[in-house]
């Protein structure tokens, strides 16, 4: 199916604010859901190669979000392909939901693996590159990390791994828009030039603008013949398109009342009903 990118990412932000609302006191991660709307709008819409039928289709790529906690877009984006329904989603974060603030291994509705601990999805995407290179594969695995995340150790030995073993259909996207939990990425745990950290570990990698779709597809599109994993970083801004949560650290994780519900969907141009 050809999808329309810019309606797409206009729809996955908006349902993201949505899910937030619909969270009530239980909160969700608005802010880390927001920077990488336009990063499932590329993949899902454009450069994955996918299926109605996820459980059967062997050739299907895969996609890992080891950043557990962008779960409202990543959510909204497998509705927007109709992959989870939207009666389903409605259901997010209530009693006897399957859809949690954390994502839960549901492969028919597109979700690949459970993921909940920071700095374990890049290792589990090495075992799946490494298995599908062993069934004479084309398909590709992507695996979208947080820039606070790779503050874990098991991230760089996984990349020291990952490009000792060639894994050429291995992708890593990383969603660098500079918080984390307990604030300011440089004040935290500067991990400097990501993208020359990865290049002297043996990846090709290079910068885009995040929340640009086609810059984000053509760096992905540039990879095409190459013997080592690829490294994308993905400068991005937290809380993308919502005024009162871009860079704002509070929104790593809160409640959305209603009037903050109203004034976000008037940032995104989107009228209140």
């Amino acid at each position: 199916m050809v999808y329309n990118l810019t309606e797409m990412s206009k729809a996955i932000r908006k349902r993201s604010i949505d899910l937030a609302f619909s969270s009530g006191n239980n909160a969700a991660h608005l802010g880390p859901g927001l920077s990488l709307v336009e990063i499932f709008t590329a993949l899902y819409g454009y450069v994955m190669k996918i299926s109605n039928d996820m459980t059967n289709f062997e050739d299907r790529d895969r996609l890992i979000l080891s950043k557990e906690h962008g779960v409202l877009s990543y959510y909204a984006a497998l509705e927007y392909i109709e992959l989870i329904g939207e009666n389903d989603l409605d259901t997010f974060m209530k009693s006897h939901s399957e859809f949690l603030g954390h994502p839960v291994m549901n492969r028919a509705k597109g979700i690949e693996f459970t993921s909940g601990s920071l700095g374990m999805g890049l290792s589990l995407g090495i075992g799946v590159s490494i298995a599908l290179k062993k069934k004479k594969s084309n398909s590709k695995v992507y695996v979208i990390l947080g820039d606070g995340e790779c503050n874990e150790g098991s991230i760089w030995e996984s990349v020291m791994s990952a490009s000792m073993q060639k894994l050429d259909n291995l992708v890593v996207i990383v969603d660098r828009n500079g918080y984390q939990l307990g604030g300011k990425i440089e004040e935290t745990l500067d991990m400097g030039d990501l993208r020359e950290k990865f290049k002297v570990f043996g990846w090709n990698s290079v910068q885009c603008d995040g929340h640009d779709v086609n810059d984000i597809i053509s760096k992905i599109k540039s990879n095409q013949n190459s013997d080592k994993p690829f490294a994308l970083i993905a400068n991005t801004i937290k809380g993308k398109g919502v005024s009162f949560a871009e860079n704002n650290i509070e929104w790593h994780h809160s409640v959305l009342t209603k009037n903050l519900y109203k004034q976000a969907l008037q940032d995104i141009g989107v009228v209140y009903e």
